[in-house]
């Protein structure tokens, strides 16, 4: 009987030593869990940080730029400055008060676009061809939402424009907005010039930025394709925001 219950206390013990064990080592996963979540929120919260700095000196380059273009467009006729400067207005308003926000509306962009491209207008014969079209479902949830960055389309508009004959009456640019499927794209294309273009200083910012900012945005959420045809040059946007903002929403 002795023996027996010697047995039994040692399995016991055993048993709370197990317990034990088993506990600190649930404890310790629990702990190294948590350590590694909190490693990576801040690794999170760093790379946020690495980018709002990227995308800050990035448009700080690109508003005084784009600027600058608008009023070089309106010095060469004045005879419409009037009527650019009510398209200049508004351009200047999106510059600098939509433009700080993170985000800002598809509908917003659009019509930003469009003035820019009124703007850009008046440097063209008036046999050139400009076509615009939009394709919008406006009763999509995200059309109105916040989630695309601001100033996205100036690079392909102005590349546009730099790269046609804007003086040749068999040349064209033709952009297509389109709101789809809460995807937001847009594409530009131009017969491109034999002239050639006239390179100065500091030119190209929009070329070295706009990829830049998709990638540090949207990562794996857009496609920005670009190819001549046929003495063509086509840039095809496509952002799909409903991904992009499922995206956001899990990462919080």
């Amino acid at each position: 009987m002795q023996k027996s219950d010697n047995v039994t206390f040692v399995f016991i013990i055993i048993i709370l030593l197990l317990i034990v064990i088993i506990g600190f080592m649930i404890y310790q996963l629990v702990l190294a869990r948590k350590e590694k979540n909190d490693a990576k929120k801040s690794f999170y919260e760093l790379e946020m940080k690495v980018n709002d700095l990227q995308l800050e000196t990035l448009e700080a380059k690109l508003n005084p730029h784009l600027f600058k273009n608008i009023l070089n467009s309106i010095q060469s006729h004045a005879y419409q400055t009037y009527f650019a400067m009510d398209k200049l207005a508004n351009v200047l308003d999106y510059i600098l008060y939509e433009s700080k926000k993170k985000h800002v509306t598809a509908k917003e962009e659009i019509d930003f676009a469009l003035n820019l491209i009124e703007i850009n207008k008046i440097k063209i014969s008036p046999l050139f061809e400009l076509k615009i079209k939009t394709k919008i479902n406006s009763d999509e949830k995200l059309y109105e939402q916040p989630l695309l960055a601001p100033l996205i389309s100036i690079d392909l508009i102005e590349n546009a424009f730099k790269h046609a004959d804007l003086q040749s009456s068999d040349a064209f640019i033709s952009v297509l907005f389109e709101f789809k499927d809460n995807v937001f794209s847009m594409t530009v294309s131009n017969k491109i010039s034999n002239k050639k273009v006239l390179k100065k200083e500091r030119s190209g910012i929009g070329n070295a930025t706009l990829e830049h900012r998709l990638r540090i945005i949207y990562k794996n959420n857009f496609k920005l394709e670009k190819f001549i045809e046929n003495d063509i040059y086509i840039a095809h946007l496509k952002i799909n925001l409903l991904e992009y903002k499922t995206e956001m929403l899990a990462s919080r």
